[in-house]
């Protein structure tokens, strides 16, 4: 085990390097930051002193390394449009973030694992079926379509809900909440709601092709055989075994809720790091972007470690097979 972690962190190490180096690589074209930094009436040398202060004229292979060097020390630059460092940025918009996310998630699993068990054990059900197809259109449907049309049912129509903002928030240290508020819960709903959506059908559909594949085996079978209750059947062998699959699905799709949350906290005005992305993205500000998909990837990357270690602890397959290996090497 320690040997296979230390070769997942390695393997980690470099996925991030090739993350920041593509990210760094790619916003050197996003447009010429100085530009938008000074008036028209700065002279040449004062847009040239910028640069060289920025250090844009450095080349290439310096700016990265420079990149690579104060990320690993946390800090990822002063960002072009605000004039502050980005880590300060970054820390203020993750709690926004991070509870949009986390609600948007338990949301999706407390769910969507529910509804599939039900649709794999009741699939000729009618119930099962309508979900089935309300899940299609949940799928089907772009994330800024469902949040505009939440908007305009349980904001504009009923006026039940505000359509934008975080609400009243309670600062606890560095970290500021919105949990410990009514107005703070109220503005979470919808957005929540939107981000969630499609992970929840895409769980409800897994878990529900999963329970069909597992009831057809043959434990399964036997263990109807030996008289096992139903409940025992789907829900202490057919369950666990159907939770495989959707760890590796739920905890990539953890990722992608950080990753995609942009869309939905544009759409809502929700003051998170992806609102914060998409200005930097409009003002062509590099310091920002490239911390940002640095910070996605190592997510990601931390979520696919965390995934595989455990498969160790569902999955009594994998040490068995590592076991066999062992014997016969040995």
């Amino acid at each position: 085990m320690v040997s296979y972690v230390i070769r997942r962190l390695l393997q980690a190490a470099l996925v991030m390097l090739v993350v920041a180096f593509v990210s760094f690589s790619l916003f050197r074209f996003a447009g010429d930051p100085v530009n938008n930094m000074v008036g028209q009436e700065a002279t040449q040398a004062d847009r040239q002193a910028l640069r060289d202060r920025l250090g844009l004229n450095d080349p290439f292979p310096i700016q990265f390394a420079n990149f690579v060097i104060d990320a690993l020390q946390g800090e990822f630059g002063i960002s072009y449009r605000l004039q502050r460092p980005v880590e300060d940025l970054i820390v203020e918009r993750m709690p926004a973030t991070l509870e949009l996310v986390a609600v948007s998630a338990v949301l999706a699993l407390i769910t969507g694992i529910p509804l599939g068990v039900y649709c794999g054990i009741h699939r000729e059900s009618w119930i099962s079926r309508t979900l089935l197809t309300l899940s299609l259109v949940g799928v089907s449907l772009p994330t800024f379509v469902i949040g505009i049309l939440l908007i305009y049912l349980f904001s504009v129509q009923m006026l039940w809900l505000p359509s934008f903002g975080r609400g009243e928030v309670v600062q606890l240290g560095w970290w500021s909440t919105g949990f410990l508020t009514v107005s703070g819960w109220h503005a979470l709903i919808l957005p929540s709601i939107t981000l969630s959506l499609f992970q929840l059908t895409l769980i409800l559909r897994l878990v529900r092709s999963e329970m069909l594949e597992v009831m057809r085996t043959d434990y399964i079978k036997f263990a109807r055989a030996r008289g096992l209750s139903d409940r025992a059947i789907n829900f202490g062998h057919a369950l666990k075994n159907t939770l495989v699959p959707v760890i590796t699905i739920v905890g990539l799709n953890i990722g992608s809720l950080i990753a995609f949350s942009i869309i939905t906290e544009t759409v809502f005005n929700w003051p998170g790091m992806g609102l914060l992305f998409i200005k930097a993205v409009q003002f062509a500000d590099v310091p920002i972007m490239a911390a940002y998909l640095t910070m996605v990837a190592f997510v990601f990357v931390s979520i696919n470690l965390m995934v595989d270690l455990l498969y160790y602890a569902v999955d009594p397959r994998l040490k068995v097979d590592k076991g066999a290996a062992v014997g016969r090497l040995s």
